[in-house]
């Protein structure tokens, strides 16, 4: 199971949790190979070219779909070099702040990047991610200018704010929980439409000041093109199983995500879907991959 970031964060997390269990039910090891850099490019043109025989998976997420409005001449079609099987957990954002930040809020933040702009940092699980764009259309949406600095996965951006090297992120509440609760870091909003079920004490970056704002962070499997549909659809019954397991449910929450399954043709339409939301975002962002 290729993952197209670093290990530590939710897509990592999820990615060993359902190896694990995967493991169990198809009694054959499942070994998770990390494979950052390039905004997820290397990833996705390593299981592009792959054998499609059900031995060679994908966890993919949003910088998967945000690539091709990225990147010119891919060696791969996002599209057609990929066989959907389904998404398989769903998260919001987390805005997250370094403790010393004289802010307690998502209007705080405008302000003082108003007033900074250019100034204030925000970190990125990588180019192209869901927490990269989140940051963007943060800032075409509030109208200030916070300069975009990216790591490889959501743990090393935490990391960053941790330590001051950014000021805010943009990332997956999965790295971040452990220090929120510690008291090291502070979480001012979360990016979904409404508050979060898990997270209800903490408001959405839309109802905070910024009204329109909304970021869904996901995850799901593909294979390789071409893997026969008799493996495509043993693979989809397996993860409903295990994603719909009271254990898993419960590990995913423990990071403020919960599973979702959907048939492939479902997660094919949402891929088509997201690829061209985002190439919208990137051109009126003027985002490049240089």
């Amino acid at each position: 199971m290729i993952v197209p970031l670093a290990p530590g964060g939710g897509n990592d997390a999820a990615a060993r949790i359902v190896a694990h269990k995967l493991a169990d039910t198809i009694g054959q090891q499942v070994v998770v190979d990390n494979r950052p850099g390039g905004g997820s490019v290397i990833a996705s043109d390593i299981v592009a070219k792959s054998a499609p025989d059900g031995y060679t998976l994908y966890l993919v997420s949003t910088s998967f779909t945000v690539a091709p409005a990225l990147h010119q001449n891919l060696p791969f079609d996002s599209l057609r070099d990929f066989a959907p099987i389904t998404r398989i957990a769903i998260a919001p954002g987390a805005l997250i702040i370094h403790r010393s930040l004289p802010i307690g809020s998502v209007r705080e933040l405008i302000a003082l990047a108003r007033a900074r702009p250019g100034q204030i940092t925000f970190g990125s699980a990588g180019l192209g991610t869901a927490s990269h764009l989140g940051g963007e259309l943060f800032n075409l949406l509030a109208g200030v200018k916070m300069l975009h600095v990216p790591y490889k996965g959501s743990a090393l951006a935490t990391t960053a704010v941790l330590s001051g090297e950014t000021a805010v992120a943009f990332t997956n509440p999965t790295a971040s929980m452990p220090h929120i609760k510690a008291g090291r870091l502070r979480m001012i909003a979360v990016t979904t439409a409404q508050r979060w079920p898990l997270l209800p004490e903490i408001p959405t970056i839309a109802e905070a000041g910024v009204p329109g704002y909304e970021i869904l962070i996901w995850n799901g499997l593909v294979a390789p093109a071409a893997t026969p549909q008799p493996i495509i659809m043993r693979l989809h019954h397996e993860l409903t199983r295990i994603m719909n397991a009271p254990a898993v449910t419960e590990l995913l929450a423990a990071d403020g995500s919960r599973p979702l399954i959907e048939s492939p043709a479902a997660f094919a339409a949402f891929l088509k879907n997201e690829m061209t939301k985002w190439t919208r975002v990137v051109r009126q962002a003027g985002i490049t991959a240089g």
